[in-house]
């Protein structure tokens, strides 16, 4: 009877905990446009709480602090965004295919999910000042490397030649560029995006050696 009584515990417990991360991931996609358009440094439970439908005190309940809910909110956002390009890539029959949707995708999501991509960005920069924030930020970094290796390791392959480059090299490469034209587009420069986008194509294919 222990025993049996024991597993019961053990099940009753499991699913209270696997309510309470449901809920946890609910309640950061929720508040995910909010936190958004706020920012780090303009929010606290408090105050996303104001500019939702949650009260102060669920907040409070489910996350110890804005940290804990940034960085679930992130980490959910991320799990769509690091499959984006995944179809581009299993999909594409050529090279140029390839590269022109990756292209058309990377600058499409810039305009659509601008604020989102802003919150990233933001709780990276906090990483360099907040040791809590550091090995989120590192996972998430890493799933985004695997994501851009994912598109110009099929690319090399469909234009017959090799990546010439490390996965981290890539990454910060179409990072750096992804986060120069975020700047831009959030700043009305759109002369400046579309020079970036014109240069994106370029710069994919510094990334790839062929055989002469």
């Amino acid at each position: 009877m222990t025993d049996v009584a024991s597993r019961k515990q053990d099940r009753i417990t499991r699913r209270q905990v696997d309510k309470f991360d449901a809920r946890r991931t609910e309640l950061a996609v929720a508040t995910l446009h909010t936190l958004a358009e706020l920012g780090y440094a303009r929010t606290s439970l408090r105050e996303i709480a104001q500019n939702s439908e949650f009260s102060h005190g669920v907040l409070h309940y489910y996350f110890a602090d804005k940290r804990d809910l940034i960085t679930e909110a992130v980490r959910q956002y991320e799990v769509v965004c690091v499959t984006r390009y995944d179809e581009v890539v299993a999909t594409s029959a050529t090279a140029d295919q390839l590269r022109d949707e990756f292209v058309a995708m990377f600058f499409d999501t810039l305009g659509q999910d601008a604020t989102l991509h802003r919150l990233w960005y933001d709780l990276r920069n906090q990483s360099l000042f907040d040791e809590s924030f550091r090995a989120d930020v590192l996972e998430i970094d890493g799933h985004r490397e695997d994501m851009v290796w994912r598109v110009v390791s099929r690319y090399a392959e469909l234009v017959g030649g090799t990546v010439a480059v490390s996965p981290g090299m890539i990454y910060v490469t179409l990072d750096g560029i992804f986060q120069r034209a975020l700047l831009n587009h959030l700043a009305g420069n759109a002369d400046s995006v579309a020079q970036l986008r014109v240069e994106l194509p370029a710069a994919i294919g510094l990334m790839v050696s062929t055989a002469e």
